[in-house]
């Protein structure tokens, strides 16, 4: 049995949840997620908890019960709470601002990037240099994050760039200089 898959996902006071055969509908003061998952997963509501089983012992249905397990409590979390993911920009020069809903990133490039955040997602910038990305759909506010950090990786010499809060980045020694043929 899974371990992560037998747990029960407890249900806040202000959040409602309507299960329709494979389809969970997941309501709540920050909004409204909803989710079509795998036939090999049932989904049952008892009183205030919500239990997820798998129909067989197939393995795909032990592959999928804990991951669905953990997307139906993403679901409950972030309509409850929320997520957040933070970004810190490293660099001389590297800076964010919001306008109105966009991100504007300059990042050393001879033009600024600007970042429309999908339906849900809202953007924060601390410092002019912390990006906290915040929404109720874990997968998008991870996959904003992600979209990001690309627009400037931090690289190994430096370390300039941007990283997740807490992102340790390898540093790589630069070239010494020094003996080279004459």
């Amino acid at each position: 049995m899974s371990r992560i898959g037998k747990r029960p996902i407890t249900i806040p006071a202000k959040v409602q949840v309507t299960i329709d055969g494979t389809k969970v509908v997941v309501k709540g003061p920050k909004g409204e997620l909803s989710r079509d998952l795998p036939v090999n997963v049932l989904v049952s509501q008892e009183g205030e908890t919500l239990l997820v089983n798998r129909r067989d012992e197939s393995r795909t249905s032990r592959q999928l019960h804990g991951l669905c397990r953990t997307l139906v409590a993403n679901m409950v979390e972030g309509v409850s709470q929320g997520f957040q993911r933070r970004l810190e920009i490293q660099g001389v020069g590297y800076r964010a601002q919001v306008q109105g809903r966009n991100l504007v990133l300059n990042m050393g490039y001879s033009h600024q990037v600007q970042i429309a955040p999908p339906d849900g997602i809202q953007f924060a910038v601390e410092n002019n240099t912390n990006v906290i990305v915040s929404g109720y759909n874990k997968e998008e506010v991870g996959n904003t994050a992600a979209k990001i950090r690309a627009v400037r990786p931090p690289e190994p010499y430096k370390g300039k760039g941007i990283r997740y809060a807490g992102e340790v980045v390898r540093r790589k020694a630069g070239k010494t200089g020094k003996g080279g043929k004459k």
